[in-house]
């Protein structure tokens, strides 16, 4: 059985940030986060990291559905900015995005301050899609 996420069905990517009073960068993902959308997160993710910030926050708790190609986005991301000097960290994880990281391995690459993306909201005016 596939699942078809093409169509007007298909859920959207919403990609929001807002930098904190240190300078750091919480960048939130929401919705689907694959071939088809992941140029939004692209885009957002290499201006952050221009920027340089001093640790950047990816907010994952209310990502419904990642695929092979956001998987390996986070992962370059990570690697792009360990180049620059940024400190990536993910935030919350939704359970799928848990499942995900925990059955290829990839979560050991990753550090997780979950407490720290759950501490504000970001507000629409800071949407970035």
């Amino acid at each position: 059985m596939s699942t078809d996420r093409t169509g007007p069905q298909a859920a959207a990517l919403t990609v929001t940030s807002r930098t904190e009073p240190d300078g750091s960068i919480v960048c939130r993902l929401c919705g689907e986060l694959d071939l088809d959308s992941l140029s939004a997160a692209k885009v957002v993710f290499a201006q952050h990291l221009e920027a340089r910030p001093a640790r950047l926050l990816v907010d994952l708790e209310e990502l419904t559905f990642c695929d092979s190609s956001g998987l390996n986005l986070l992962i370059k991301t990570r690697q792009a900015a360990q180049e620059v000097g940024v400190d990536l960290r993910l935030g919350t994880l939704s359970a799928q995005v848990e499942r995900l990281l925990a059955i290829t391995g990839a979560g050991e690459v990753f550090t997780a301050h979950p407490a720290d993306a759950a501490a504000r909201p970001t507000t629409p005016d800071e949407t970035l899609d």
